[in-house]
């Protein structure tokens, strides 16, 4: 009997395929012409018919994730109904078989952030990855915050180089485009395993780290996405990169404790990075002071921009991630998943690095046949998600160095120049540099410049203030 109930759900998730296909084709079209809201917005921003999501439901089983007893701590959230939190568990990556990335301790809640929970020597492993000659590698694992303020843990990697110090060694914190949903594809899963299928080609390129190693610095690498592998979530991102650095105070007060420190970013780490930078004051602000700059480059700041420019096209891979990756801190989107949504959220896929869910986005899928709300970018979740990730209204409290491709189409540059705006208006010192370009390219020839701003910082060079005409007159 019970095969019977397989074979038969088996022909009906067949069909279904056929099934969503028609819709997708229909959606698409129907997009183009359906009634949009009073301001004017992209296409594939709009609402679908409101039998779409009905549709969608009706051609496939509802998917088969497991039932539980007990929600894992990893699961946990307030507010929420026992099936979306086995949504939840059943939606986070699977585990890689190292307790430093899988294994959550339950006495969170009786440490303060940055207190280390373990540590690893892991320098045979990393050297290879690194090229450049180091004294040492280690693995940090500490106490963090999630995006919601509930305890939870971080892990970062810092590479000391060869040469000796008298004095505190500066810091650069590097904060690599991990855009991944699997915990295998971290950069300090790589650092601590050595290269595998799994490992980001911008875990070496451009080469941050061994130039900032050569020039005498430690190298401070989080695994900013943080245990849930929250793919785009700029809050939890900024509490791991904070908390990281306060780790490696807490491994070497006499190497670390008062080193002067600069964060970079590209991307998805620019995400971090200008989490970090915006939450400093009011998470970490023993720091202030200590941390002397910020670059960002490329920075995806206005989720609701990247709809517009991402959502069914050949982005659309990496944005399904990144909605994933943001659900997974955010547990309110996911009783907005629609049944094909929740069988990709817990299929495999779940564990994607950056190039497989970039190749997604040849399917052109829009986010709309994933939702149960004909209209998600327009629902309160959505407006919710905007504002949050987005933090306008929260000034950074170190020096900014922003540079963007003048070309970029998924990204687009207004999302920076309004960033670089907002925080002139806010009264931080700022930079903006656009680079001919888009998003691959602007990366290459945006770098030189970057890290030489950075060195200065590290040098104990102040940074200037070009926010002058931003402001405007006073």
């Amino acid at each position: 009997m019970k095969r019977k109930r397989s074979y038969l759900a088996a022909l009906r998730f067949r069909g279904g395929v056929a099934t969503l296909g028609a819709v997708a084709v229909i959606t698409t079209a129907t997009t183009m012409t359906y009634a949009a809201p009073a301001a004017a917005e992209p296409p594939n921003m709009l609402p679908v018919p409101s039998q779409v999501p009905h549709a969608i439901n009706g051609a496939l089983p509802p998917p088969p994730f497991p039932r539980l007893g007990r929600i894992p701590l990893r699961a946990q959230a307030k507010g929420f109904d026992h099936r979306t939190l086995e949504l939840r568990e059943a939606a986070l990556p699977s585990p890689t078989g190292d307790p430093m990335f899988d294994r959550w301790p339950t006495n969170l809640a009786a440490l303060a952030p940055g207190q280390i929970i373990a540590t690893r020597d892991v320098t045979a492993t990393a050297a290879p990855v690194v090229t450049t000659p180091i004294r040492f590698a280690r693995l940090i694992k500490f106490r963090s915050t999630d995006a919601t303020g509930a305890p939870s843990f971080g892990t970062a990697t810092i590479l000391v180089p060869r040469t000796s110090r008298s004095t505190s060694r500066p810091i650069l914190v590097n904060n690599l485009p991990i855009d991944s949903l699997g915990t295998a594809c971290d950069p300090g899963y790589t650092l601590a395993h050595g290269f595998s299928i799994a490992t980001n080609a911008t875990d070496l390129i451009p080469p941050t780290t061994q130039l900032a190693l050569s020039h005498g610095y430690a190298v401070l690498i989080p695994d900013h996405q943080g245990p849930r592998m929250a793919y785009a979530e700029p809050v939890v991102a900024g509490h791991v990169v904070l908390d990281a650095i306060r780790a490696a105070g807490n491994l070497d007060r006499r190497s670390f404790g008062a080193s002067r420190i600069a964060m970079t970013g590209y991307s998805g780490g620019a995400i971090a990075t200008n989490g970090a930078t915006k939450l400093l004051a009011g998470y970490a602000p023993e720091l202030i002071g200590r941390v002397v700059g910020a670059a960002l480059g490329g920075v995806p700041a206005d989720f609701r921009m990247l709809v517009g420019s991402m959502n069914a096209n050949l982005a659309t891979g990496l944005f399904h991630a990144a909605t994933f990756g943001i659900a997974r801190e955010r547990t309110e989107i996911l009783p907005m998943a629609n049944d094909f949504a929740q069988w990709l959220a817990t299929s495999p896929l779940k564990n994607v690095c950056t190039i497989p869910a970039a190749l997604a986005g040849q399917t052109f899928w829009p986010m709309q046949l994933l939702s149960n709300n004909p209209d998600p970018f327009h629902s309160p979740v959505a407006e919710h998600i905007y504002r949050v990730t987005k933090m306008a209204d929260i000034k950074s409290a170190v020096p900014l160095y922003i540079y963007h491709g003048t070309y970029e189409w998924w990204i687009p540059a207004a999302g920076a120049r309004s960033l670089y705006r907002e925080q002139c208006l806010l009264g931080a010192r700022a930079t903006y540099r656009e680079v001919f370009g888009e998003h691959v390219s602007a990366a290459v020839l945006g770098f030189p410049a970057a890290a030489q701003w950075l060195d200065r910082r590290l040098r104990g060079i102040p940074a200037g203030d070009e926010c002058g005409e931003a402001r405007g007159p006073r």
